[in-house]
Parts: structure tokens; sequence; C-alpha cells
């Protein structure tokens, strides 16, 4: 693995890093991409969950934190792709105030289901075309930190400057 620093300017992006590392199997998969590059089948096989470690392998590559290539097949053999980590230390860099802290901190350890109601309103926003955090906020009665960190969590929902788009992966 490089040497390279994953720099964070925003409160919002230890969201996903905080989940990341929050579970046992995320921070297992993660272990394995530092060792080398890995297909999703061959860290399937280490782990031994194949459900858990495509979630951790779209956990991950969501927070940045691996990056992807495609694997050269054997003759006849479809290419996979190989995941690896990205970087090797974090620098945070950034203020905020503490009630934006516990804020992020607590939509990191909510469950899926205490947090559907507000993702789906959001998506709904969004595809409505209500895009802009500074909108979002207003309508939904929520701080811009935390429905940065809403997006930054889930999936189909993708942070670009000062407004909320739908992922296009």
């Amino acid at each position: 693995m490089g040497k390279r620093t994953r720099i964070i300017n925003d409160p919002s992006d230890l969201v996903p890093l905080l989940q990341a590392f929050g579970s046992e199997v995320h921070k297992r998969v993660f272990d394995e991409l530092c060792r080398g590059w890995r297909t999703e089948k061959e860290v399937s096989e280490m782990i031994g969950d194949e459900n858990s470690v495509h979630m951790s392998l779209d956990l991950l590559r969501k927070s940045g934190l691996v990056e992807t290539k495609w694997k050269m097949p054997d003759p006849g053999e479809s290419p996979t792709k190989e995941y690896h980590s990205s970087y090797s230390r974090i620098q945070a860099n950034f203020l905020c105030s503490l009630e934006d802290l516990s804020e992020l901190i607590y939509l990191t350890f909510m469950s899926d289901d205490e947090l559907r109601d507000v993702t789906e309103t959001m998506k709904n926003h969004v595809i409505k075309g209500n895009t802009s955090l500074t909108n979002l906020s207003r309508e939904m009665e929520l701080s811009q930190t935390f429905i940065r960190g809403v997006a930054k969590r889930t999936d189909g929902l993708n942070v670009r400057g000062q407004r909320i788009e739908l992922s296009k992966e």
C-alpha cells in the first residue's frame, strides 16, 4: 500500500469512516485490502460472509478508502474488479461545533430503520429538483451538517459542493 494521506476538511466525511471502522467485518475487509489487491471473491473466501463483504466494499468505496482496477482474466474468463486500500494515513483539518459533531456521531450509529424516513424524504426532494443544502435544511428542518452526513452515509446520494445529487452508480 502506498503512503498516501487522506485529508478530511469536512466533518461529515467522518460518518462513513466511523461506520467503516465501527464494524468488525468492515475492519477485516479493509485490513485485507491493505495487504494487496483482492477481488470480492477472494476477500469473501478469507472473511467467510459474501453478503457482508459486498456491503463492506460498497461502504469503503463510497467513503473513498478503496480504489478499483480490472483484473486481467485468463483466456475465456470474464474480467473481475480488484480492490485495494487507497490511503495509509488520515489527516483531519476542520473546525465544527460540538453540536454538529454530536449529530454526526449520532447519525453514524443510527440503525438503517431509524434513518429510513429521513433518507426517503431527502431522496424525494432531490428527485423533485430540490438539491440545495440550504433549501433541504430549511424544508426538512435539519442542520446542513446532518443532511451532508446522511447523504454520505446513504446509497444513492452524493454530496457535490453545496448540492445533494442522486448517485449515478
